[in-house]
């Protein structure tokens, strides 16, 4: 017969469906965010190649979560516009109740549901199975993106905007000199001068747009990629 659950037995019992799902995983929820928790027993059972569909109404994933998620060959996740039920299920058990799945293990909310059992709760339980089948329907199945972008696209994106700033070690290495062949080149075209015998940005610096910072080691200088250096 159908169990009460409160907080704490909700979490018990949907990691132990999570756990004991030998064919298929059923996992809707609301808000798709993940916690390390669910995410390890999901890894889990996709090494095992368990069938696993997530459906959701938001994702508030972060941009590592959608990496990993992706890296997932066995979960599939599906959006249902206006989705607010909340139900987990394997084939052989089932919960209804009010905890979202990013909730789960957070035990000082207070949440209630019922746990159903196949062989217990046949009607029930079926209903139950065929209503998550129809919002599986209703739902567009997606693969979550999230570009990512290699080092190679990002210095080549980079080498096309010419309003990108470089380190003055950065923009010694483009135009393949050292950090001191730079500054001298710098020095001779009027853009830095020394003060103190220490290099100081002049008006001429300032007007093409190169700025002077502080960093943790102390003053450093950023170039913009299209100067000239006579």
């Amino acid at each position: 017969m159908a169990k009460f659950l409160n907080t704490s037995a909700i979490n018990y019992f949907l990691e132990e469906i999570i756990n004991n799902t030998k064919e298929r995983l059923i996992l809707i929820s609301p808000f798709l965010k993940l916690n390390d928790r669910v995410k390890e027993l999901l890894s889990d059972k996709n090494r095992l190649k368990i069938d696993i569909r997530i459906v959701y109404g938001k994702s508030e994933l972060q941009p590592e979560e959608i990496n990993w998620l992706n890296d997932l060959s066995y979960v599939r996740t599906s959006f249902c516009k206006n989705l607010h039920a909340k139900c987990y299920l394997n084939e052989e058990s089932c919960i209804i109740s009010s905890l979202n799945l990013y909730e789960f293990s957070q035990i000082n909310n207070n949440e209630m549901g019922i746990l159903l059992k196949k062989d217990e709760d046949s009607d029930a339980y079926s209903g139950a199975y065929e209503e998550a089948q129809r919002i599986i329907r209703i739902s567009e199945e997606v693969k979550i993106s999230l570009k990512r972008v290699t080092q190679e696209e990002k210095e080549t994106s980079d080498s096309k905007n010419t309003n990108v700033k470089l380190s003055t070690s950065k923009f010694a290495t483009e135009l393949k000199l050292t950090t001191s062949e730079l500054m001298e080149k710098l020095l001779d075209s009027g853009y830095v001068e020394l003060v103190d015998n220490n290099y100081s940005l002049t008006h001429k610096g300032k007007t093409i747009g190169a700025e002077s910072k502080k960093g943790r080691f102390g003053q450093y200088f950023v170039w913009p990629k299209n100067i000239s250096i006579d």
